[in-house]
């Protein structure tokens, strides 16, 4: 007979009951009010900082996570792949190449890029750069941006993982949404129906409960006794089960997962794309956050350390690939003097693809006549390509950077 791998018991969240009623507002119909009124069960969110049974003022009793043999090598597996890609990352590029930075920020907006992916936002390479310009006319482009400032804030902030962190990273997301940078005051839930939570998928805590159940949590990630990787994806489910904002939780617990990654020292030069591999298997990374509110995070953490893997191996690639563009660049400008400014945008262009003469302007400050002068020699020796074909917003772009990026998610989809 077949075994059944063993479980990862963690606290199960509870129930807590309720009755709802659908305002008589005029927006929704007599009929739907009917159906939409009755009793509910929301989520009552597990407490993590000690285990179920302990005295109530007993806070420092850590919540036991012995690890099956199996899974912590799962686990240990996934952690050296993500510090080992880490490695390559810098050996490939060099430490103190100035290509390195870029490498990071164009890894940062793949890894934004499947996290929204995952919310149904899905955006190409070329839109996604262009609105980094503030010339793209995409939603979706637009709240993907928003959600590399997410990531930014969440990696700023890693080091010090308290509830204003968590509140300023939400807040870059939905800014200048007023409700963002602040914990939800009302009922939120995964259905249908935006009136009334009765047949949702899922009840998230009651509002009142949030506050607790985050101080909770921060407490949980404050500890240093865990595998980071196994840490990480506990915090991660739980955060989805609290749920504690009326929009936008995903993107930010997957960038907080980058947070405790980096502020715990497991990825500290780099992002890697651990949403791309959490997009191949979205059902599977669905029945993992439901089997975890059940009590087992087996099924989680081995989701986390499946999608570190993926985010090595195929990370690698992609740096490989970026890398060796940047050295075929580099024989373009074989014949331009050393000193031209040329040289120092070619590694931009790895983390932004799409430039214009302003962003040369901002970012290594020079004057319009230097950076067109710039423009003019990557065209002329093949590296850029007039995007635009107009006189005034002109932009240049890498064709290659921006097919091998796009290819890279094409990847993702295919294996989703």
């Amino acid at each position: 007979m077949p075994t059944h791998p063993a479980p990862l018991p963690v606290p199960a969240t509870t129930r807590r009951a309720g009755t709802w009623v659908v305002p008589d507002d005029g927006l929704v119909s007599r009929s739907a009010r009917s159906r939409g009124t009755g009793p509910y069960e929301s989520t009552v969110p597990a407490v993590l900082s000690r285990p179920a049974g302990a005295a109530d003022h007993d806070l420092d009793h850590l919540l036991d996570l012995a690890l099956p043999g199996d899974l912590a090598a799962d686990v240990a597996d996934g952690e050296r792949a993500l510090t080992t890609f880490g490695l390559h990352a810098a050996a490939r590029l060099g430490a103190d190449n100035p290509a390195l930075g870029p490498m990071s920020s164009i890894l940062l907006r793949t890894e934004s890029a499947s996290s929204s992916q995952i919310e149904d936002l899905t955006v190409g390479a070329r839109q996604l750069a262009l609105a980094e310009l503030e010339q793209s006319r995409s939603a979706n482009a637009r709240a993907v941006v928003a959600n590399v400032r997410t990531m930014e804030a969440a990696l700023r902030l890693a080091s010090d993982l308290d509830l204003q962190a968590v509140l300023s990273v939400q807040a870059e997301l939905l800014a200048p949404d007023p409700t963002a940078g602040r914990l939800r005051e009302r009922l939120v839930w995964v259905g249908r129906s935006g009136h009334s939570p009765l047949g949702a998928v899922q009840i998230a805590p009651e509002a009142e409960l949030v506050p607790a159940a985050m101080a909770d949590l921060l407490t949980f990630i404050a500890r240093d006794d865990l595998p980071v990787l196994l840490h990480a994806a506990i915090a991660h489910a739980q955060f989805e089960t609290i749920h504690p904002f009326t929009d936008g939780n995903g993107r930010t617990g997957r960038a907080l997962v980058h947070a405790m990654l980096t502020g715990k020292g497991l990825l500290t030069g780099t992002t890697a794309p651990v949403s791309a591999g959490l997009l191949t298997d979205l059902l599977g990374y669905t029945e993992a956050l439901t089997a975890y509110r059940e009590g087992n995070a087996r099924p989680v953490v081995e989701q986390f350390a499946q999608a570190a893997r993926y985010a090595a191996v195929t990370g690698t690639q992609l740096v490989d690939d970026l890398a060796a563009q940047l050295e075929r660049d580099r024989e373009r400008l074989a014949g331009v003097r050393r000193h031209a400014l040329a040289w120092r945008v070619l590694p931009l262009l790895v983390g932004q693809p799409i430039v214009n003469a302003a962003h040369l302007q901002r970012n290594l400050g020079v004057t319009a006549m230097t950076a067109q002068r710039a423009l003019a020699q990557l065209t002329e020796t093949g590296v850029l390509t007039e995007a635009t074909g107009r006189s005034r917003n002109r932009v240049w772009q890498h064709t290659e950077i921006l097919g091998v990026l796009d290819e890279y998610a094409a990847q993702v989809r295919r294996q989703g």
